[in-house]
């Protein structure tokens, strides 16, 4: 079934941040995720009015575990029911959600109940919201954009990052943690009637010279996952499985998610928990961390702006590797700098260098992977990115309580490099191509 409702997207040649039908996709997605932000901001603040610090953790990570244990299910339901309706039905229940959560604390003062209840149904609704965002570029436009595409997300992800802690902070001290809330919830609504303007494309064909060449193993890989089940109308379990079975023999996919876990296991602690930690020990302080954290954003911005305006980049699967190896020296070099400038300009490195190789994985993962498994693939890559990635924050911190910032960094620079070699040493992936 697909979630074609609207005629389908023009398949004429033009360039994605030219084409209205790409815009509007693109103001839903930045207005979803800017309220996105303020909601997190709103619920941190709320938790901490309301409980202690260990309960406002508590509610803060209650939306982790339904979300990591549902996340490759809910790249079935975006396959099943496509990936524009999937996400236009998250965007409306996380919208109802934060506007009922608004009321209520507007109205009583409630306790944490309904703030833990918040957290759970944004983890439930966020299992099935995650695959199909990352599944529905295909749909709006043609393959030869989507590297392109990928840069504009990346530039709306930083907006989000810069616009929503200030809104946020301003919402609560307008109206408190029931104004945040509230404004959340209307800048999530503004999404969904710009969704349904969206015009969809039919499950694409491969559509360019550049991949062409594996087209037809994409086909055979895919059709081995359907055969390995056997049946004509399979079970959600079995679709489950056929695209595990996918994913585990396509000769791009299978090095490029080995690559993209260990990119991300050794990317999130050090840039999370140990940022904080390491302007603690130099005396940075709090100022310093930010000039660090925006030397981080900067870079990253840069390196979606490239995507943006170039639009593709020759041989992408050797360049993303090569980035993914220098990025990784580039964080084991942040535990040895002395002085902020230098930590700020190993930071921006680090941000251009990740941010351009996660843009690019992205892009062959959506270019090379069979469009009616695109939504359990994404799952796939979600799951490691948010399910096992943030476990490592609490063991680096450990760890570098234990051994000190050096080792932490070191290692961590180390797993992330294998991600690189991981890259340049698998055929398929170190050949592949972005379709021109």
């Amino acid at each position: 079934m697909t979630a074609t409702v609207l005629p389908t997207a023009p398949t004429a040649h033009r360039p994605a941040h030219r084409d209205p039908n790409v815009l509007r996709w693109l103001a839903a997605y930045a207005s979803s995720m800017v309220g996105d932000s303020v909601y997190y901001l709103a619920l941190s603040w709320a938790a901490v009015q309301a409980g202690s610090p260990a309960q406002a953790g508590a509610v803060m990570s209650a939306s982790a575990l339904p979300r990591a244990v549902l996340m490759l299910f809910g790249g079935v339901v975006a396959d099943r029911l496509g990936p524009r309706r999937v996400v236009i039905g998250s965007d409306a229940v996380r919208c109802a959600a934060v506007l009922a959560v608004a009321a209520l604390l507007l109205l009583t003062s409630p306790g944490l109940w309904p703030l833990a209840l918040l957290a759970l149904v944004f983890g439930t609704v966020d299992a099935v919201f995650m695959p199909a965002v990352g599944a529905l570029p295909a749909r709006v436009t043609t393959h030869d954009q989507l590297a392109r595409v990928q840069g504009m997300r990346g530039l709306a992800i930083r907006l989000s990052y810069v616009v929503g802690a200030p809104l946020g902070g301003l919402g609560v001290a307008v109206g408190g943690a029931a104004g945040a809330f509230g404004l959340a919830g209307l800048l999530i609504a503004v999404s969904v009637p710009l969704l349904v303007s969206v015009r969809v494309r039919d499950l694409p064909a491969e559509d360019s010279e550049d991949t062409r060449g594996t087209a037809k193993d994409t086909r055979a890989t895919a059709q081995e996952a359907r055969d390995a089940e056997g049946r004509s109308a399979p079970t959600p379990w079995q679709d489950l499985r056929a695209g595990l079975t996918y994913t585990r023999r396509h000769r791009v996919l299978a090095p490029l998610m080995l690559a993209i876990a260990l990119g991300d296991l050794g990317f999130v602690g050090p840039l999370n928990v140990g940022l904080t930690l390491l302007a603690d020990r130099r005396g940075w302080g709090a100022a310093g961390l930010g000039w660090v954290l925006a030397g981080f954003g900067a870079g990253a911005g840069c390196a979606s702006l490239l995507l943006t305006v170039r639009g593709r980049l020759p041989r992408a699967g050797l360049v993303a590797g090569c980035t993914v190896l220098v990025g990784a020296v580039a964080i084991g070099v942040l535990a040895f700098v002395p002085v902020l400038a230098a930590a700020a300009g190993a930071a921006l490195l680090v941000g251009l260098f990740a941010g351009l190789s996660g843009a690019l994985c992205e892009a062959l993962l959506q270019t090379h992977a069979d469009p009616a498994y695109l939504g359990r693939v994404t799952a796939v890559s979600g799951l490691v990115s948010l399910g096992l990635a943030p476990l490592t924050m609490p063991v680096s911190a450990a760890a570098a309580g234990a051994f000190g910032l050096g080792p932490v960094y070191v290692v961590s620079a180390a797993v992330c490099g294998l991600g690189g070699v991981v890259a340049l040493v698998a055929p398929g992936l170190r050949r592949a191509e972005l379709p021109r």
